[in-house]
């Protein structure tokens, strides 16, 4: 006759230190486990309700401009070195892990329209009112910084972007520049109806390929390679910003003055592949993460939001008491970390994640964290759950214009249906929420 007897080594089950964490036999078989459904269900509840609880999303406030900061540049070869531009024509450049000015100049006479880090990381520019152009250096804490260079346009300077591989930079005013670094005349230039080109970007894949939004409302493709422009779409109202996605270089999200932000493929330029709403105001500004999944915007609203790249509502929403119109939002290079200039002078720094812990995570917590995060997936269609993930504190004016704005839009959708009801067949059509914001594309 066999016996099975548990045989256990006493080596591998006592602890060494009376700290240390019991192992514990489990055996995996679902039958043994009838409720662990609803074992996760609660445990993904409490972590919703953890991630309200924890969430604490400001970290500091960079002090230091006289005017409001209008315009931010991060350097991808530095996690911590970040340009600043102001209302008054001050740059600054700051250390963000010590929240602290490494240096000022006064750039230029009137506003800093754009700033933009070369490829390299050590030099960046700066464009301005005042008709100039201007390479910087960063220099290291207590030296005296001066321009390396100033090149003088023709216009004033609404917008300013470096190329990501290339020592080349374009500007946009009245007309849309090339320039080559170390040249003092543009390489290319093109202009296509607008009276003013309000801001340009290169894209970070197609090297030849540029984007930039218009006064006339417009968002345009260039070849850098060819005489004239490749495509316009023209909107119902104007673009303030595009910001090409970096994981997906064909995908073009760009921050509207109708409250939205729009996301276009370029292969199919004919409309928009997404609409991202939330806003209750212009929005001013734009960027997305390094990873390609997010990008922030920055709004007259005094709000900054966090959109997934395929998601229309944001799913995160920043604000104080005493911030006020955000005219530039930026994530870090690390994706960590987002960085929004105000108009009330100050640069704040948010964190990526509202709830996630800084410094550095044991194990364990790591592990809990995705684990909490992989239940929050499963179970987020979930009602309750759902609710609590999607609940935000906003101030009582953003939320009395929230409601205000979906009763609008709820009286305009049931005037139509009502017009369509009593309308002869085929008289009034429906249009996609997708196709009311385009006029036109012109080849």
């Amino acid at each position: 006759m066999k016996f099975k007897v548990i045989s256990r080594s006493e080596t591998k089950h006592t602890r060494e230190r009376r700290d240390d964490v019991l192992k514990v036999q489990r055996n995996p078989d679902p039958q043994l486990h009838p409720f662990e459904q609803g074992r996760e269900y609660t445990r993904a509840l409490n972590a919703a309700k953890l991630q309200k609880v924890f969430a604490r999303p400001f970290i500091g406030s960079l002090d230091g401009h006289m005017d409001g900061v209008f315009s931010l540049a991060t350097n991808s070869r530095s996690l911590v070195t970040v340009a600043s531009g102001s209302c008054d024509g001050e740059v600054k450049v700051w250390d963000v892990a010590h929240k602290k000015n490494v240096w000022s100049a006064p750039g230029h006479s009137g506003f800093v329209r754009g700033l933009s880090v070369t490829n390299g990381g050590s030099l960046f520019y700066s464009c301005g009112d005042d008709k100039t152009i201007k390479k910087w250096q960063f220099m290291p804490e207590g030296k005296v910084s001066s321009p390396l260079e100033i090149i003088k346009a023709i216009y004033p300077v609404q917008g300013i972007d470096c190329h990501w591989s290339e020592d080349k930079f374009v500007t946009c005013g009245a007309t849309l520049d090339i320039w080559e670094d170390s040249k003092t005349e543009p390489l290319h230039t093109f202009k296509w109806g607008a009276d003013s080109i309000t801001s340009v970007k290169f894209n970070p894949a197609e090297r030849n390929l540029i984007g930039s939004t218009g006064s006339d409302r417009s968002i345009t493709l260039y070849d850098s390679r060819a005489a004239t422009p490749l495509r316009k779409m023209v909107l119902s109202m104007r673009s303030n910003a595009i910001a090409w996605n970096p994981m997906e270089p064909f995908m073009l999200a760009a921050a509207n003055e109708d409250h939205n932000c729009y996301s276009f493929d370029i292969r199919k330029f004919s409309r928009p592949l997404h609409i991202h709403k939330d806003h209750v105001s212009a929005v001013m500004d734009i960027s997305f993460s390094p990873t390609g999944k997010d990008f922030v915007t920055g709004s007259y609203d005094r709000t900054v939001r966090l959109f997934k790249s395929n998601e229309p509502r944001s799913y995160n929403v920043y604000h104080t008491r005493r911030m006020q119109r955000v005219f530039c939002a930026r994530f870090t290079a690390d994706a960590k970390f987002v960085l929004s200039g105000s108009d009330d002078t100050n640069i704040r720094i948010w964190k990526a994640k509202a709830n996630q812990k800084l410094g550095q995570a044991l194990p364990r917590q790591q592990a809990h964290a995705e684990y909490s995060e992989k239940l929050l997936e499963r179970y987020k269609h979930a009602k309750e759950i759902k609710r609590i993930v999607r609940h935000r504190h906003v101030p009582k004016a953003i939320l009395k214009a929230t409601e205000k704005k979906r009763e609008m839009e709820a009286a305009v959708q049931l005037r139509h249906k009502r017009r369509k009801k009593h309308a002869k067949e085929g008289t009034v059509k429906t249009v996609s929420a997708r196709d009311k914001p385009l006029v036109k594309v012109l080849e």
